[in-house]
């Protein structure tokens, strides 16, 4: 079986599930032009909590993790299948990382329907999502995304689903297509890391736009699986997406082994005018 590529997906706002603008349409293209995949790995920028864990349960439930947005998008469902013995076969690949089974407690966040409504529109093939352990240091996620490469040559698509620039306390809501110098500089100097060294991207955090670019790590961490799993195939990251939205959101997209053309593109769904963007949960 050929090697799946693997990719990072500048999610932005849960309403780009229901919306067609230049980013949903080259994930669109994106999906069309990928191999398809046994199953899909997601690592989730929502699922941030104090254990390293992997969905187990035949048929994960669609999780509006959110407020304040148009009941459409609450009636949305993405009822891909699960697949426990993709999960029984991630726990024992990052051995001798501890990685629960979660059977009946989690399901798919926004962070992954939102992008495999276009990637996958079908929802036929199966998903399981892996936690962000947010009790572990950054190097842990770039280890554990390290031990995951192997899954690429059994068939299964990894895909990390957040943002490189995520800063909701400075989203502007009158900027809907374009970006702070700050946001830009950093975003390129993940670019150029990615494109040279994937390995070394935590030298980014030594960056002196990180902590506006980057205020929470739980958006970011994503990034650094493909990373590792980048480095450990030794590959580099090619950026398939560049964009940005709101001023302080990065919506660049990564692909490693998905020789395709490079789209820059605006126009990403912005968050409904009534909802303060620090409680959105983007």
């Amino acid at each position: 079986m050929a090697r799946m590529p693997a990719l990072f997906i500048g999610h932005g706002s849960p309403m780009n599930t229901l919306e067609l603008n230049g980013f949903t349409r080259a994930w669109r293209d994106l999906g069309g032009r990928l191999p398809r995949p046994r199953a899909i790995l997601c690592v989730s920028a929502h699922w941030f909590f104090g254990a390293t864990a992997v969905t187990a349960m035949p048929s994960p439930r669609t999780i509006h993790d959110f407020y304040g947005f148009p009941p459409e998008l609450f009636a949305f469902e993405y009822p891909a299948p699960g697949d426990a013995a993709l999960a029984a076969e991630i726990v024992d690949t990052v051995a001798p990382i501890w990685c629960g089974l979660d059977g009946d407690q989690w399901g798919l966040d926004h962070g992954t329907w939102s992008v495999l409504a276009h990637l996958y529109p079908q929802a036929d093939i199966p998903v399981v999502q892996l936690s962000i352990n947010a009790l572990k240091p950054l190097d842990y996620h770039v280890d554990l995304g390290r031990r995951l490469a192997p899954l690429r040559d059994r068939g299964v698509l990894i895909l990390g689903s957040g943002n490189v620039v995520h800063n909701l306390r400075m989203v502007q809501w009158d900027q809907p297509d374009s970006a702070f110098d700050w946001a830009e500089r950093f975003d390129d100097t993940v670019v150029e890391r990615l494109a040279n060294n994937p390995g070394e991207i935590l030298k980014v955090a030594d960056h002196p736009d990180y902590l506006l670019a980057v205020p929470t790590p739980d958006h970011f961490i994503p990034l650094l699986y493909i990373a590792g799993l980048a480095a450990q195939s030794r590959e580099t990251m090619e950026p398939l997406i560049r964009g940005y939205a709101m001023g302080s959101l990065s919506m660049t997209c990564y692909g490693v082994g998905a020789k395709l053309a490079c789209h820059s593109e605006e126009g990403a769904a912005s968050i409904p005018d009534d909802v303060p963007a620090d409680q959105t949960n983007i």
